[in-house]
């Protein structure tokens, strides 16, 4: 036996490949960097002297440099720039005589660009702008950008808004190539594109939407057959015969992946050209459509299916109040076919939480806002019967496509596909939301995934109208897994679907302009097979998630705006959340939510987070603050800059419930 072999072998060696990972860089407020690596195989430390030209939140390529194999900790330099999170910034203009300077808002450390005069659009000294980074060569230590919009100084919540999209990485304009490419696409509909379509354009077709849409995604129609089922048809608008693949338009639509919804704006995925004309299903229009049809009978029963192109003709526009007046007994038009509509969209319903879909209430925050965006009051909306009828016909839709694809295979492999999923619910977070529901009488078969869903639905329905209805509904929201997009069909939970997508709502949503074209390619026989697929799938993932938080910090900063008008007022609120810092409460009247930090309440006890109870308990008195628990509050600061609102608890000893009904009412008037 040769001597050598018995040597093992340098463990600090690696493959090049292994060298080399791709990941998103983090960038600390401290100015050091860690690249997040795609697949979870740690973080790598990287110093900014080797960040590259890259920002923080961009997709990067990094070389590992140096490793600790006993520690696994790594270290590495930015080799190349991806693909950028953020390419437009909000800050301030520096303009000197022969160039202008651009320094950001931001607390990512990130070196100022420079705007040649000739890029200025008419900004002046010491404006708060919005610049675009057009340039940044590598080695270059300058970046070069361009000024797209200037802020008016007095305009405040426009200045907060934009900078949260900016922020959370949404562009808050179009490029020039976009829009130009927009401007091309054709307003009419040859007869040669019609005749390739179904022709829906003489059944009654309709759509419903909230009342101040402007892009209509979807429209429903009617009618009755001859065989006595009910033909309906849900018709979505055709993005993806305006939006081709490996055009301008697609890859700012794909960067974008989502609309944004903040509370005085929306910033779209498309341009205005396409989402609220060309595509938006506006009445009284020919519009294309891709469209789920069914042959359905009164019990909601599908007997047959049919999916494909179609061109449209919208008789009528309602909003949500209107065909909610229309179920609860008003007259309005086509009011028969809308009764009906509702009928088996409750069926639906039913038979959907029958087999196991998981029946959590939903409210929804709305602002009334005066002309510059500054909120005059808080509408608390809850889903009624209206939306469940879009809703419900939009469900079936999502599986129907999503269970059609599924069984086509090319060479005897399932088509990629961007699937949306649900996984079961975290073990971890479970558990010990069991043991407390077991403490208002509520017990929880974990036998199976089926089981659990069942028992949250059996204490849903129990819960209904107590005390610890608002604690356990929150609580048993947070042990669900976050929804995402993934070519892995794993099912959806909390839906209860085998099959599920995303295909009715491509004006605002990329994955179901993926889901629309995959789709057309199996109906022609000709399955689009996308290798990168699921990492596309990872990035509208990323970026919904990223949209969902922009438009909570947008309400979150309407809130703090709109409390700032009642400080030093008291409101009833329920507790919403506990800590070992405090307990948060959100208000009964307006559902704004803030902190009653621990320190307020020291003159009173000593109070402690107790771990599993979800409450803070007194030392001395016994006094406990319980998630779900009714309490008064004083509304003390309200920071916008940190869309932060403080609470003190008031001790209601002295004053009765009776006394702070003309202060509600007060606020209400206002």
């Amino acid at each position: 036996m040769s001597k050598s072999k018995g040597k093992s072998k340098p463990k600090h060696k690696h493959k090049s490949a292994e060298l080399v990972q791709k990941g998103t860089l983090d960038i600390t407020r401290s100015g050091m960097g860690y690249v997040v690596i795609t697949g979870g195989t740690g973080d790598v430390l990287v110093r900014p002297g080797d960040f590259n030209n890259a920002l923080h939140g961009d997709t990067v390529r990094v070389k590992i440099v140096k490793e600790n194999l006993s520690t696994g900790k790594k270290e590495g330099r930015i080799t190349e720039v991806i693909s950028r999170r953020q390419t437009e910034f909000v800050g301030t203009l520096q303009i000197s005589t022969n160039f202008a300077f651009f320094v950001p808002d931001t607390d990512k450390p990130m070196p100022d660009l420079f705007i040649p005069l000739e890029n200025l659009k008419g900004a002046k000294h010491k404006d708060k702008v919005i610049v675009r980074l057009v340039k940044w060569d590598k080695g270059d230590k300058k970046p070069v950008g361009e000024v797209v919009g200037v802020m008016k100084a007095e305009d405040v919540n426009d200045m907060a808004m934009k900078e949260l999209l900016t922020e959370s990485g949404f562009p808050l304009s179009f490029s020039d190539d976009v829009l130009e490419e927009s401007a091309r696409l054709p307003d009419t509909i040859s007869p040669v594109e019609i005749a390739s379509r179904k022709d829906f354009r003489d059944i009654l077709t309709f759509t419903i939407d909230p009342v101040d849409a402007k892009d209509f995604d979807d429209a429903i129609s009617i009618r009755l057959l001859k065989n006595g089922l009910y033909e309906i048809g849900v018709h979505i608008a055709d993005v993806s015969h305006y939006v081709e693949p490996d055009t301008k338009l697609d890859e700012e639509a794909y960067k974008r992946a989502t609309s944004v919804y903040l509370p005085d704006r929306v910033n779209p995925m498309l341009p205005e050209h396409i989402s609220n004309v060309l595509c938006s299903l506006r009445p009284h229009e020919d519009k294309l459509t891709f469209s789920a049809v069914f042959q359905m009978d009164v019990k909601g029963k599908v007997k047959q299916y049919w999916l494909g192109k179609t061109i449209i003709h919208s008789k009528h526009r309602y909003t949500y109040e209107d065909v909610q007046s229309i179920i609860e007994g008003s007259e309005g038009p086509y009011s028969d076919e809308i009764l009906l509509l509702n009928r088996i969209a409750q069926t639906l319903r039913k038979q959907r939480f029958d087999k196991g879909a998981i029946n959590f209430s939903s409210q929804e925050v709305r602002f009334t806002l005066d002309e510059k965006g500054k909120p005059t009051g808080i509408v608390v909306k809850e889903s009624k019967e209206a939306h469940q009828l879009i809703e419900e016909f939009m469900l079936l839709a999502n599986r129907t496509v999503a269970e059609n694809v599924s069984k086509v295979k090319q060479n005897k492999s399932p088509v990629p596909f961007p699937y949306r999923v649900h996984d079961t619910p975290d073990e971890k977070k479970l558990d010990p939301f069991i043991i407390f529901a077991k403490k208002y009488g509520h017990v929880f078969d974990t036998s199976s995934p089926e089981n659990i869903a069942s028992s949250f639905n059996t204490m849903l329905a129990d819960v209904k109208g107590k005390p610890e209805q608002h604690v356990l509904e929150q609580l048993g929201i947070r042990t669900m897994a976050k929804a995402a997009y993934t070519t892995e069909n794993i099912g959806h939970y909390g839906l209860g679907f085998e099959h599920y997508c995303h295909f009715t709502s491509p004006i605002r949503r990329y994955p179901d302009v993926q889901v629309h074209r995959i789709l057309q390619s199996c109906l022609m026989d000709k399955p689009l097979v996308d290798k990168k697929l699921e990492e596309k799938c990872k990035h509208t993932s990323e970026r919904e998630r990223a949209a969902m938080e922009c438009e909570r910090a947008g309400n979150k900063y309407k809130q703090v705006e709109f409390m700032k008008n009642y400080l030093g007022e008291v409101f009833e609120g329920v507790i919403s959340g506990v800590s070992n810092f405090g307990f948060w409460v959100e208000t009964v009247a307006h559902k704004c939510e803030g902190l009653v930090s621990i320190t307020s309440l020291s003159d009173f006890d000593d109070f402690r987070s107790v771990e599993g109870e979800y409450c803070l308990t007194g030392r001395r008195s016994g006094r406990t603050f319980r998630m779900g628990d009714k309490v008064f509050i004083r509304v003390v600061a309200a920071n916008l800059d940190k869309r932060q609102l403080d609470y003190e608890w008031v001790l209601q000893s002295a004053k009765t419930e009776e006394d702070e009904k003309p202060k509600r009412g007060r606020m209400k008037k206002k």
